[in-house]
């Protein structure tokens, strides 16, 4: 399975947001931690607004914060509604012209495997990513001062 930069990008916001629980924090913050495009973040980031993930406020002290508690966002549902237009192999999609689909067993077996591979996702959620002395690493990282932490 392939991960979408999509996706990776999106899940490293939703992390930098777990981490650093001091009040709002900018795009050009997260794209200065991770050393990527502020362009990149800011289509992520309003799609992860528009999806519930994320609160993002506007104005002069705007910014954006998680927009629910790290338990409660379940990395496989995150992952499926973020990589629900990738497929696999050419017999996953719509415009399917391999010639041997009609007996192939590798869409099963590639099905089950995908199966195999969200259930995995299914059991973590975005606390398990940060949660205990990840937290600290992770602000060390992203060079986050969060107050909390202290």
């Amino acid at each position: 399975m392939h991960i979408t930069r999509y996706t990776d990008y999106s899940l490293r916001v939703l992390i930098y947001l777990a981490v650093n629980t001091d009040g709002l924090c900018t795009i050009a913050d997260i794209a200065k931690s991770y050393d990527i495009s502020k362009n990149h973040l800011m289509k992520i980031v309003q799609d992860l607004n528009a999806k519930g993930y994320l609160l993002a406020i506007r104005g002069k002290n705007g910014g954006i914060r998680l927009n629910t508690e790290p338990r409660s966002i379940n990395i496989g549902k995150l992952v499926r509604e973020l990589e629900n237009e990738s497929k696999l192999v050419e017999c996953f999609g719509k415009n399917n012209q391999c010639v041997i689909t009609p007996t192939c067993q590798l869409k099963l077996i590639f099905a089950k495997a995908m199966e195999s591979f969200f259930a995995t996702l299914d059991e973590y959620t975005l606390e398990d990513l940060v949660g205990g002395r990840q937290k600290l690493e992770l602000l060390d990282l992203l060079s986050v001062d969060d107050a909390s932490s202290e």
